[in-house]
């Protein structure tokens, strides 16, 4: 590629069923170790230069584990970590997270809180009003009903970095469109949000997929975030439950095919390298 391509939005893992027990029967291709050793010849076969590892555990051992692979794997440029927005010493993490280059910023999911608008307590906003004063982007995993309540986070703080993951999930599988694409079109007016294109084939039906499938959701966020405020993921190992890496892949590259260079670049790339900062 004439271009440096960054898998924004992939995972690591221990497999043990306590921690890991939103893996389900139906995902039981999931369960095991994945690690470092095991996405290196993945990456080389696709052509991908590095990675943003993403939290799947709530804890802050779970910033160690990554943070020690992301050590000894050059790969691997930006960790998005996981603290408790909540917490009373956050302030005092955020300072000890940052003598750490490459821990990039956060994530606390939100997808399956009873409370629904969680994000809009008191107290998690002040978490997300002390990001920005440490360096840090906030990734946003949520489901389509949330998407209202995080626009309200979202132009509350301006200066914070926010991404969508997974598009907010979309009801693909039963191809529902409208509710989703109004929600997130509301986005597109705030400039301190990216949308990651990933996680989609596992809201898809994950035997009987097809690329075209993905289209209407694809156009909804190119439209709503322009090319300069979308990113590349891949969700390996997730995905796996639906499709192999070059399958996840390959829907992008089609997709995207008759965009510019430049265009394909930053979607495959410079967007994630501009939004987690890395060098």
């Amino acid at each position: 590629m004439p271009y440096p391509i960054i898998d924004a939005h992939q995972h690591f893992w221990k497999y043990d069923p306590l921690r890991y027990d939103w893996i389900t029967e139906e995902m039981k291709i999931l369960r095991r170790d994945f690690l470092p050793r095991d996405m290196e010849p993945v990456l080389r076969e696709n052509q991908i230069t590095g990675t943003v590892v993403v939290q799947s555990e709530e804890s802050e051992m779970e910033n160690e584990f990554q943070l020690a692979n992301a050590e000894k794997y050059p790969f691997i440029k930006g960790v998005v970590g996981w603290l408790d927005l909540e917490a009373d010493n956050l302030e005092d993490r955020l300072s000890y997270y940052q003598n750490f280059p490459k821990l990039k910023g956060f994530r606390q999911p939100l997808q399956g809180a009873k409370q629904r608008d969680k994000m809009l307590r008191p107290a998690f906003q002040r978490g997300i009003g002390l990001l920005n004063k440490y360096g840090f982007s906030y990734d946003l995993l949520i489901l389509t009903d949330q998407l209202p309540y995080a626009e309200k986070l979202i132009s509350a703080y301006p200066d914070q970095r926010f991404v969508i993951d997974h598009l907010a999930k979309p009801t693909i599988k039963q191809g529902i469109l409208l509710e989703w694409k109004k929600a997130m079109q509301g986005f597109a007016r705030y400039q301190n949000v990216f949308c990651k294109i990933s996680g989609m084939v596992t809201e898809a039906d994950w035997k009987e997929w097809k690329r075209d499938d993905f289209h209407p959701y694809i156009t909804t966020i190119v439209e709503t975030f322009g090319s300069k405020r979308i990113m590349f993921g891949s969700d390996w190992p997730v995905c796996l439950s639906a499709g192999n890496y070059g399958q996840v892949k390959q829907i992008m590259n089609e997709y995207f095919r008759s965009y510019t260079v430049t265009e394909q670049a930053d979607f495959f790339g410079a967007n994630a390298m501009a939004f987690y900062r890395i060098n």
